[in-house]
């Protein structure tokens, strides 16, 4: 097998008697810090915005959602095509142990994704998927700000004060000009040592609500839930007319953050009504009895496609149901690999050598 490694890489990791191959012709092996490196998040955002667009036109190949479970844990995997300058194909699998920072001192998720060539069926690379993940999870969260939340939007509330929250946040104030953002968290420790982090980075006052979450949120054009909660914790009482939700954390059936009420009430938009309805915060509407599939007005890539309107008034209440498509890491998983190509980063592998 031949191996070719990174600048960063062959320094340390000296190869004798291996031909060196062909990094375009080669699958690219990229490690959580080279995706880090590689993938920024106005390029992520970018992709985002223009996979959905392709996706609502027909140009992707979405197979669904595997989920696995295990003692202890489960497996989540997800596929999709995507036809961009050339078509490309990526399987993502993401392992979810609730136990590993306490028991093994490993992280809750870890995962990989592998990208193809959709034309030959070559594997192209081999990366860590958690860097990629938290960014394409957010950069939806921007694109759908961005064609569906009020353009005077000033003040926001985050409620999870993750890697996700943070990612949230950063990619939120991309598309609107926010000026305060308050967060919540179940660890009142972490959302002040949070809010010290963001007022830091951000530039931009971030603090605990300091009323709690109705208020904080009521006092918001923007509301952003990234938890684990499984059971709702946001309904109508708690937003204000023409604010946008945005619901992430629901991505498997056991996880709810949005109450059916609210949903009910408001403008629903998806980022795949099929997978909304079987994962995420829309399936307990639907098992409530509240909703079906056909309440949904769109999906966000005809939104943005111009094939279905979105927000339609001010004062429009709007949720985005987001449990993560698979052309979102399609797209994201292109740009880390052509810039890795481009930047000679990578441990380069010819798997047939």
């Amino acid at each position: 097998m031949a191996v070719d490694r990174s600048k960063k890489s062959r320094k340390h990791h000296k190869t004798k008697g291996t031909r060196r191959p062909d990094r375009r012709r080669a699958t690219l092996v990229l490690t959580q810090g080279d995706v880090a490196a590689l993938l920024d998040l106005d390029a992520c955002i970018a992709a985002v915005e223009e996979a959905f667009r392709l996706h609502a036109l027909g140009k992707s190949l979405k197979p669904g959602v595997l989920s696995v479970h295990v003692p202890g844990g489960a497996f989540h995997i997800k596929a999709a095509g995507l036809k961009l300058t050339r078509p490309y194909f990526a399987a993502k699998t993401n392992a979810n142990f609730p136990d590993n920072p306490a028991t093994r001192r490993l992280p809750t998720i870890q995962g990989t994704l592998v990208l193809c060539a959709g034309d030959d069926g070559r594997p192209l690379a081999v990366m860590d998927s958690m860097a990629l993940t938290a960014l394409r999870t957010a950069a939806a969260t921007a694109v759908a700000a961005k064609h569906l939340a009020r353009a005077d939007a000033k003040v926001a509330t985050v409620v999870g004060c993750g890697i996700q929250g943070a990612a949230q946040a950063r990619a939120l104030l991309r598309v609107r000009p926010i000026e305060r953002l308050y967060v919540v968290d179940v660890d009142g420790a972490r959302a002040r040592a949070f809010a010290a982090a963001m007022t830091a980075e951000l530039g931009i006052i971030v603090e605990p609500a300091p009323e709690g979450l109705r208020q904080a949120a009521r006092g918001s054009q923007v509301v952003i839930t990234c938890t684990t909660a499984k059971k709702a914790f946001l309904g109508p009482k708690d937003v204000t007319d023409g604010a946008f939700v945005a619901a992430v954390g629901a991505d498997n059936p056991e996880k709810q953050e949005i109450s059916p009420q609210l949903l009910a009430e408001s403008v629903l938009i998806t980022d795949s009504t099929e997978q909304c309805a079987a994962i995420g915060d829309l399936h307990h509407a639907i098992a409530a009895g509240v909703l079906r599939p056909l309440h949904v007005r769109a999906e966000l890539g005809e939104v943005i496609a111009g094939l279905k309107p979105g927000r339609t008034a001010p004062e429009d209440t709007v949720v985005f149901d987001s449990t993560g498509i698979a052309v979102q890491d399609v797209a994201a998983a292109v740009v880390v690999y052509e810039r890795a190509l481009a930047e000679g980063m990578g441990l380069a592998i010819d798997f047939a050598g």
